[in-house]
């Protein structure tokens, strides 16, 4: 059988209220020895100073001298009536002491309230008050327990030799009488104390289980473990942002999706969600207007992001919002090969039956023994290359890659009827050895091109692309400048082309198109890498349009180095 236990939250009352109670009798207990210790020293200091009033009586010296001259001390009826006895007396009736005492210098009594006791000697020890010292004392003597001082009397002959002291005591049950009449409002105050302590206890108790939705201290345990799971095991980016307007959710993947390639954003948890350096694209998501936003796709570093925001609600309580991150970098990459797969092979494609005429004429010469023809029809065509792309000065490209890449180009852009050339002032003497970023940005380059050129009002359509490399430099540095027939940027200014989001396009950008992300995107890239995208000359309405160029470092090789490589492979 299960053994059930209290709850976490009655265990807590438990507690603070043994805490509670704990603290207010300690610290009622130490107020009330503070008050009594206080009472004993003020009787104590009275004491004291009535004892000194009565040991410098002259009176009283003068005849406790001459007893101490006689021999022996005289009878107890002598002693009742004598000065002695109604000096201390009128002092103890006067003052409320409990006793007022007289000895000779041997410690017999000279003076008691009880008149049995006179002759008798003391019942404390009365040798520091006739050594000279006064002293206070709190002691237990014929009367009861007593808070005192012992004083000596001096001699009337000699200023220097004791004849006598005098004990004065206050009872203790009379301090105790006053210690409680000090304190009766202690312990009210103390009762109060605990009373409110007891209800604050209470009230900590149903505020402790509101927040914790009646949870015990396991299950939220449990709970936490969970969320730390789902939350560290994906590889979405998670932002919760609470109805404060605070995030309280910023997971690993959210830390690496939003940080650079080197190193993760900061930890932005408890930080205000307006001021946080975020893309400006996701605080848009959590307007109020924003409750059934379709997702859209941002620029973040290096990566292409697809971020979504939904409102979060238990019940009718609004607990915040909810931002999702996907990346989709890869697969962004993936269709930028497969683009330029797709081009290059449509370009093949094209070419096919120019193939097929080619080996056709070659087998014709042969098969009728046109030996000589075929050798100078052989040789025209490894002048001109086994293809022809609609592309001029071809020829200035001498890296395989870039040839295939720029003639696929070419042949699309002619489908479309712009016209793909070569600058003059290219050159390229090295080997393309990071394709991919290539691809990227002169691919984005070129069709931003043709898009202008072809929506141009230009008659002639044209794109002319310029490449340099220095393999030298940077690990090897490709220079893209490329130029088009549109109508330029117009009253765009340079730097808007750049902003993720951004399109001249008829249609707006959409969310998963991808529209307004490429120039963004090369320039993140390109500046990555430590080179840049710029606008180089705006252009001008009717044409030329506008010129752009790009600085991509350590994406070419020298053609020696690949030459080595491949001896030493």
């Amino acid at each position: 059988m299960q053994r059930l236990g209290l709850r976490f939250s009655t265990q807590t009352l438990l507690l603070q209220l043994g805490v509670v109670i704990l603290v207010v009798l300690l610290s009622f207990a130490v107020h009330a020895w503070l008050t009594y210790d206080r009472i004993g020293r003020e009787a104590e200091n009275q004491a004291l100073t009535l004892a000194r009033t009565v040991a410098s009586d002259p009176s009283l010296r003068t005849t406790v001298t001459s007893i101490s001259k006689e021999q022996g001390t005289p009878p107890r009826d002598v002693l009742a009536e004598g000065p002695v006895m109604a000096a201390a007396e009128a002092a103890r009736i006067r003052t409320g002491a409990l006793f007022v005492v007289v000895t000779d210098e041997t410690g017999l009594r000279l003076a008691h309230p009880e008149v049995d006791r006179l002759g008798e000697r003391v019942s404390t020890d009365p040798s520091e008050a006739l050594s000279g010292r006064e002293i206070t004392t709190r002691n237990t003597g014929t009367l009861g327990p007593s808070a005192g001082a012992k004083v000596p009397v001096y001699s009337t002959d000699r200023s220097d030799a004791v004849v006598g002291e005098v004990s004065v005591g206050y009872s203790m049950e009379t301090l105790a009488q006053s210690l409680a009449r000090d304190i009766v409002p202690t312990a009210l105050t103390a009762a109060g104390a605990l009373l409110v302590g007891v209800l604050a206890s209470f009230l900590l108790r149903r505020r402790l289980q509101r927040l914790t939705l009646g949870l015990e201290p396991e299950e939220i345990s449990t709970l936490v473990h969970d969320q730390v799971a789902v939350l560290e095991g994906v590889d979405d980016g998670v932002i919760g942002i609470s109805a404060d307007g605070r995030i309280t959710v910023f997971n690993g993947a959210a830390r690496r999706l939003l940080g650079g390639s080197h190193e993760p954003a900061p930890d932005l948890t408890g930080a205000p969600w307006d001021d946080a350096p975020v893309p400006a694209a996701l605080k848009t998501l959590t307007v109020p207007a924003s409750h059934d936003a379709e997702p859209v796709e941002l620029v973040a570093g290096d990566r292409v992001l697809v971020a979504r925001a939904r409102k979060a609600l238990h019940r009718r309580e609004d607990l915040g919002w909810v931002v999702m991150l996907r990346d989709r970098t890869e697969l962004q990459q993936l269709t930028r090969q497969l683009d330029a797969v797709g081009t290059m092979s449509a370009a093949l494609r094209a070419q096919r039956h120019e193939f097929a005429n080619q080996l056709h004429t070659i087998a014709g010469f042969m098969s009728v023994g046109q030996h000589e023809q075929a050798r100078e029809y052989l040789a025209g065509l490894a002048a001109t290359g086994p293809l022809r792309f609609p592309v001029e000065q071809m020829e200035l490209l001498q890296d395989a890659y870039l040839q295939g890449f720029v003639g696929a180009k070419g042949v699309e852009a002619d489908e479309r009827g712009v016209n793909l050339r070569i600058g003059p002032e290219t050159l390229v003497r090295g080997h393309v050895k990071d394709p991919q970023d290539v691809t990227t940005v002169l691919g984005n380059l070129i069709d931003n091109a043709v898009n202008a050129a072809v929506a141009g009002s230009s008659g002639q359509r044209w794109v002319e692309i310029e490449l340099l490399d220095e393999p030298e430099v940077d690990g090897g540095t490709l220079h893209i400048v490329v130029a088009d027939s549109g109508d330029g940027l117009g009253d765009i200014s340079p730097e808007q082309v750049f902003v993720e989001g951004f399109t001249t396009a008829e249609r707006p950008a959409r969310a998963g198109g991808g529209q307004g992300l490429g120039l963004a995107l090369v320039r993140q890239l390109a500046r990555r890498r430590g080179g840049d995208v710029r606008v180089l000359d705006a252009g001008h309405p009717g044409g030329p349009g506008a010129v752009f160029t790009a600085r991509l470092p350590g994406t070419m090789a020298a053609r020696q180095d690949v030459a080595g490589n491949g001896r030493n492979a």
